[in-house]
């Protein structure tokens, strides 16, 4: 496989790791504070087992990394860029709904 095609290929690893909304809310709540899967489960409100799926994904794809603190084991964003990224992403949805508002507004006048 040339460069080219293991980039791609990691950018599409990476992609699929965000395409869960329970996925995104847990990288959420981890840039805000490193915390074990317990407390995501109970902030988010979301069942232990699904989070433990999710951080599993996100662990493949780099995007969180784990420590073990005795019995527990704290996750954290393996790199801040991540949030930056998703604000973007947002900012370019906002963006996009707002200009379909306008045209709806404006073919209604």
């Amino acid at each position: 496989m040339d460069l080219r095609n293991e980039i791609n290929q990691l950018h599409a690893n990476i992609c699929n790791g965000l395409a869960d909304p329970n996925r995104i809310l847990i990288l959420y709540a981890l840039a805000e504070k490193p915390t074990n899967v317990s407390n995501l489960a109970n902030n988010l409100g979301i069942p232990q087992p699904t989070i433990s799926r999710h951080l599993k994904v996100l662990r493949e794809r780099h995007m969180v990394t784990a420590e073990r603190d005795g019995k527990a084991v704290i996750y954290q964003l393996a790199d801040r860029r991540i949030i930056e990224a998703l604000d973007l992403m947002r900012n370019v949805m906002s963006d996009s709904l707002e200009n379909q508002a306008n045209l709806v507004n404006n073919f209604n006048e």
